[in-house]
């Protein structure tokens, strides 16, 4: 008896799990990646003829309370109009009885493979700026992702900076009334154990048997690490936006491997606060977090750190360089005048 390999086994359960688009305004193109409780498949929109994302989901139609998540995904994002969300186009069920979503197709890279490429550390922090519009949006609505990470932060080849994979959002009910009603089973979080977690971190969200969900280490704030759901605010993102923040800080470019930004305090400062254990001793809002890398960019002291005199001449001597140095060499020059004609 001849066993099939791994590699094969897999590639004939993708083969068998491929949607049947037909009765719909989908064409199939081709397998992009795999989610949570889906895979998502590029396609292309008959009607009007452009290429679009097809999320559907990968289970028997029979485990309802799947279908009813990745319905209320796609109603959480039909309400989140912004620049750096990805709106969704339309909702339905297939043929085979299987949800499914179709939204705009994203042509770029992840963030944890975009800034290999970057190696100015100020480019990599308007970067999270951008994130930090996007969250602080769906916050404002009401809304937490829950799932914040590299892995969800698609950078497009024109720049676009766009916030994926709201499948883990918590609505704030008080908050918007008008959102789909939170999903109790899917709020239920567990910290990953045994030997079955992904080796890489960043794609260890998924969603498992009879609705456990799992977050990400390293990204997950302890509150959300710890199952506390019915008390996660927005300092949970927060906290994720701050081990994001860390990894732009400190992640090296491979274009020039050698490069290393030299330790701010002020940006570790940043770091420090959004990621404080403590949900209360973290910044209140993305916008606050967003304000202070905003004030380091513009070379101002930040909120998270009490400045010494020397940070402040530090800090005054970084934001007015060119400046400082024209005025040095001006007074060398007339010291070195004045010191020839007086001999």
């Amino acid at each position: 008896m001849k066993f099939l390999s791994d590699k094969a086994v897999d590639r004939l359960r993708q083969s068998t799990n491929v949607p049947d688009l037909s009765g719909t305004r989908y064409q199939l193109l081709e397998r992009v990646a795999r989610g949570g409780m889906g895979v998502v498949y590029a396609a292309l929109d008959e009607m009007l003829g452009r290429r679009v994302a097809i999320k559907v989901l990968d289970v028997p139609v029979a485990d309802g309370d799947l279908a009813r998540r990745l319905n209320r995904e796609a109603r959480v994002l039909a309400h989140l109009e912004h620049p750096g969300i990805v709106p969704v186009h339309d909702v339905g069920t297939l043929a085979d009885g299987r949800v499914f979503y179709a939204m705009k197709f994203v042509e770029g890279q992840r963030l944890d493979k975009h800034i290999e490429a970057v190696t100015s550390l100020p480019d990599r922090l308007r970067l999270f700026l951008r994130i930090c519009d996007a969250v602080a949006f769906a916050h404002a609505r009401g809304v937490l992702h829950r799932d914040l990470k590299p892995a969800n932060v698609m950078v497009g080849a024109f720049g676009e900076v766009l916030v994926m994979d709201w499948g883990l959002a918590k609505i704030l009910r008080e908050q918007s009334a008008e959102m789909p009603e939170e999903d109790p089973e899917a709020t239920i979080l567990h910290a990953p154990r045994g030997t079955d977690a992904p080796a890489d971190a960043t794609q260890a969200t998924q969603v498992t048997g009879q609705g456990t969900v799992l977050g990400t280490p390293g990204y997950m704030s302890p509150e959300q690490a710890a199952g506390d759901v019915a008390h996660l605010d927005e300092r949970s993102d927060i906290f994720s936006l701050g081990a994001v923040l860390r990894l732009l800080c400190t992640a090296p470019a491979t274009a020039n491997s050698h490069l290393r930004w030299r330790r701010d305090k002020a940006l570790e400062a940043i770091c420090a606060k959004a990621t404080e254990s403590n949900p209360a001793s973290r910044y209140v809002s993305v916008s606050e977090l967003s304000a202070d890398v905003s004030r380091y960019l513009d070379g101002l002291p930040v909120s998270a750190r009490k400045e010494t005199i020397f940070d402040k001449a530090a800090r005054l001597y970084r934001r007015h360089t060119v400046a400082i140095l024209l005025i040095a060499v001006y007074l060398l020059v007339r010291t070195l005048i004045l010191l020839f004609f007086h001999r």
